[in-house]
């Protein structure tokens, strides 16, 4: 539950008017990178079985949500935020899967 209600947080904030958007803790990129980290650890930590479908999934996603940004008049799409949120993507899948194996070690004894 808590990955898709991350997901729709995510899409909120990212497809909002500027104005909705909420004030930045960091750094905008880093920002951006921790957002879809979490959202796609969440995601691979949910579904432990599919974690390469899942984390390329929530990579090609970010892209595609940062593409949806075209829809406000007051955002706008960049190529480099895109690259971003799919790196930070791609560590959280990456780490959750870390964590999935360590999981599974540990209860194996």
């Amino acid at each position: 539950m808590a990955a898709w209600l991350a997901l729709v947080a995510v899409l909120f904030v990212t497809v909002s008017p500027i104005g909705l958007r909420p004030h930045d803790v960091m750094s905008v990129q880093g920002d951006r990178a921790l957002a879809f980290g979490l959202l796609a650890g969440l995601f691979v930590l949910a579904y432990p079985r599919h974690w390469l479908l899942v984390g390329l999934a929530i990579v090609v996603a970010a892209i595609g949500i940062e593409w949806l940004q075209e829809l406000s008049p007051t955002r706008h799409a960049r190529w480099g935020d895109a690259m971003v949120k799919a790196g930070g993507a791609a560590c959280g899948a990456a780490i959750a899967t870390l964590t999935n194996l360590m999981i599974a070690r540990r209860q194996r004894g």
